[in-house]
């Protein structure tokens, strides 16, 4: 099975699906984005980008509201507070002071730095 999402007219994330690999594959039985996005097209309308759960295209699974960048040819979370960091390597948002590793903590966007979270 591959897993393809559907983008807005800002590159942002509306659904993901699952397509069947012989909707996604050439005569040969090789899996070909373009074969399963023009699937999806033709079923829906739409753009569509494929993505995959362990990461293997587009640095993280998708899902709605994330953002596809071309440049990075990846999919990126909606960013969790103004003050955080993406981390190109991952594309995934950073705190910009690391989280203590004893204890619970939250981000306090206010004070830009973990607090202890109440049980």
């Amino acid at each position: 099975m591959a897993h393809f999402a559907e983008l807005d007219a800002n590159n942002v994330v509306l659904r993901v699906i699952v397509v069947d690999n012989k909707d996604t594959s050439d005569v040969n039985g090789v899996e070909k984005e373009h074969i399963g996005a023009a699937f999806c097209e033709r079923l829906f309308g739409g753009n569509w980008k494929q993505t995959s759960y362990n990461g293997n295209k587009r640095k993280n699974y998708a899902g709605i509201g994330y953002t596809y960048d071309a440049q990075r040819d990846a999919f990126i979370p909606p960013k969790p507070y103004p003050s955080w960091v993406l981390v190109e390597e991952t594309c995934q948002w950073a705190a910009p002071v690391a989280m203590p590793t004893e204890g619970m903590y939250s981000w306090d966007e206010a004070l830009q730095n973990w607090v202890p979270s109440e049980r």
